[in-house]
């Protein structure tokens, strides 16, 4: 068998879709075979790509890329302290690449080498949301029209933030112009500002004028996305219990998990949690103690599609679903390492999906065929998408700390988003 090695890591950084993506192309020393990954990590791309280019990229030249569960274990603790964020998008990028080149040595798609199908299309649910109860009901009928059968409802931005709907604060703001209503200081500092209690008593009224007007016949997902204090967060999660969702998403931040056994005995409203989450064994706990029903990791920050699938297989010894994060911040190429490890493991849950611009689909062409609420897999190998780097250049990166993450409530104090 040919030896291969590593000749070569480029780091991109592009915002096609006005978000800051960071690719990586890992070069072998065979003319034409190269792998892609994705190492986005919007808030901090420039530092993801001083970390790889800086650390990895000499560490890694003259290995062997097919070697790659021995260099995800020696790279990940090649600087001693692991797991953060920055490190573990680093290492992704790197990850998804050598399963990239492993799929294409071997002429055969990335799920074929995690254990081949296990299902003919990836379900998948998008968002749906709008300035009031209306709006997102209208929104639910196109999403149904569409072919989906998972819909993820919100008012406004996450806490109800964007909307003024229920008497909720909105809108990111410089001094007290626009609010509402007279419940905040004077001179509120700059963020995104929201009214916790608004927002949960919102919550309640939307899901009931959402069933009553939508009926049963559609999943329902609902993003607290950590806004509100805990107890609240359960007193919601069991007023939401009549509504049957496929599951609430984010209750608690990761700073106060200890909630989840108070909230697991009170209601049988599915959890799905972990978004912020970095070490793969923060789920660890979570999932042996069966205290949640859905794995909600962002792969690129627990380090790609290597501890992904054993998140996966870990999971479903104990009955527990995946549910990973597809937003706008992540890249196609993270987006189809997301549908090769569910179509190849058995405990899959549902994906989310962020519908892609022209823009994107320039910038990295091919990848998963999007038809009536389902991701097709072809059999290209690899992971089955390309990334143009002369189309890229064309969307340089933006550098900005997205606005979203800056969330105050109504008196400017700051909160976890």
């Amino acid at each position: 068998m040919e030896h291969y090695t590593i000749r070569d890591v480029e780091v991109f950084v592009t915002a096609p879709n006005s978000i800051d993506l960071v690719v990586v192309r890992v070069q072998t020393n065979k003319s034409g075979l190269y792998g892609l990954g994705c190492a986005t990590f919007t808030q901090r791309a420039d530092a993801v790509k001083q970390v790889i280019e800086t650390y990895l990229k000499p560490f890694l030249i003259g290995k062997n890329p097919a070697n790659i569960e021995d260099i995800w274990n020696i790279t990940n603790v090649s600087g001693y302290w692991r797991n953060g964020p920055i490190v573990n998008n680093a290492l992704s990028g790197i990850d998804m690449a050598l399963w990239d080149i492993k799929g294409k040595i071997a002429d055969l798609p990335v799920y074929e080498l995690l254990g081949g199908k296990s299902r003919d299309g990836v379900a998948l649910y998008r968002h749906t949301d709008g300035s009031s109860k209306e709006e997102v009901v209208e929104d639910i009928h196109k999403a149904i029209n569409e072919g989906y059968q998972h819909v993820r409802c919100q008012l406004g931005m996450y806490g109800g933030a964007g909307t003024n709907d229920t008497g909720l604060i909105s809108k990111k703001m410089k001094g007290a112009e626009g609010l509402e209503k007279k419940r905040h200081p004077d001179n509120l500092r700059e963020g995104q500002y929201f009214d916790t209690e608004a927002y949960v008593k919102s919550v309640e009224e939307l899901f009931k004028y959402i069933r009553s007007n939508v009926g049963e016949n559609i999943e329902l997902i609902h993003d607290i996305h950590e806004r509100v204090p805990p107890i609240e967060a359960i007193k919601l999660a069991k007023k939401l219990e009549k509504f049957n969702l496929f599951y609430l998403e984010d209750p608690f931040p990761p700073e106060q998990l200890e909630w989840i056994k108070m909230l697991r005995e009170q209601t049988s409203t599915p959890i799905a949690i972990g978004e912020l989450f970095s070490h793969p064994n923060d789920w660890k706990h979570l999932i042996i103690s069966q205290q949640i029903d859905f794995i909600r990791a962002h792969i690129s920050a627990i380090g790609g599609i290597t501890p992904a699938k054993k998140l996966a297989i870990l999971g479903e010894i104990f009955g527990v679903r995946t549910a990973w994060h597809g937003p706008g911040d992540i890249s196609p190429i993270g987006v189809a390492a997301h549908f090769h490890i569910d179509t190849s493991i058995s405990n899959f849950g549902i994906q989310e999906w962020t519908p892609m611009n022209q823009e994107l689909k320039k910038v990295f062409p091919g990848g998963p065929i999007i038809k009536e609420g389902y991701a097709y897999l072809t059999d290209a190998p690899g992971l089955g998408i390309d990334f143009c780097e002369e189309e890229a250049l064309a969307y340089p990166p933006r550098n900005k700390i997205p606005e979203w993450t800056l969330a105050r409530i109504y008196d400017g104090t700051a909160v976890k988003p």
